[in-house]
């Protein structure tokens, strides 16, 4: 299967037309006309990542998070973006990234769905016609109201990671959860607006995490890496349900870092 037909059964999933204005989604490097046998799925574009996709002979690198976001003058071995493109290059490896087009076209429901939340809408709606609205994040009830600690024991076993960061009294009773995975705190806003009673999502620093709490809001801090891992299984499954020509090769889950 050549390339240009991975990438628009890609696109029927997740259109770039749904990415923000300011990412940088799509085919970062390779020929469409390529032919694909194999795809590697990751999380990142880390040199781990492409070394591994070299070795279990991927045709294709897909990622989440583009490695390309600004305009690149050179493309060497003196920097380190530059090395893993020519890398790649070099393999004769096309990469394609699905960014914020997939948070709103298959991030977003693939993480509530994790968490089994009922009534669900939009957090953030960012792009709306007469047949659908879409955007970032979702907000539901949960399966039964619990205690913050019981949710955060909840979002640690749904989601397969070692810990969270909680603000908010541990007593606290939760029914109402927006979710969001990735850095979430520019939707704490909209998800105190939409009367979550804990907003679940990544990267919120000791500010926002106690101004939440003030207007009214838990956080439970499940990190980027540990919400946003769940594309590595989504792709993999729909790649295998709708290019079942392709084999499918996929990283195992691995913390960026560690907590001591």
């Amino acid at each position: 299967m050549r390339c240009e037909d991975v990438i628009r059964k890609l696109e029927e999933l997740s259109p770039v037309s749904y990415a923000e204005s300011w990412d940088n989604p799509g085919l970062l490097a390779g020929r469409k006309d390529k032919e694909i046998k194999k795809i590697y799925i990751a999380l990142d574009a880390t040199t781990e990542a492409i070394e591994e996709a070299i070795r279990v002979g991927a045709d294709m690198l897909l990622t989440h998070h583009p490695l390309i976001f600004k305009g690149i003058k050179k493309v060497n071995s003196d920097d380190f973006v530059g090395r893993r493109i020519f890398r790649l290059i070099q393999k004769d490896i096309c990469y394609y990234a699905m960014h914020t087009n997939f948070d709103v076209m298959g991030m977003a429901d693939a993480a509530a769905d994790v968490l089994h939340l009922k009534k669900r809408e939009v957090l953030e709606i960012t792009f709306e016609d007469e047949i659908a609205k879409e955007g970032f994040g979702r907000i539901g009830k949960l399966s039964q109201i619990m205690t913050l600690d019981e949710c955060a024991a909840y979002v640690k076993k749904a989601f397969g990671i070692e810990w969270v960061k909680v603000f908010g009294d541990g007593d606290t009773e939760i029914e109402t959860a927006a979710v969001l995975p990735g850095s979430g705190k520019s939707m704490i806003g909209a998800a105190i607006a939409k009367g979550a009673d804990v907003l679940i999502t990544g990267d919120i620093d000791h500010h926002d995490g106690i101004d939440a709490l003030e207007r009214g809001m838990a956080v439970i801090d499940a990190g980027h890496y540990g919400l946003e891992q769940i594309f590595v299984s989504y792709m993999e499954e729909y790649i295998k349900r709708e290019l079942g020509v392709l084999e499918v090769s996929v990283q195992q889950p691995k913390s960026p870092f560690r907590i001591m």
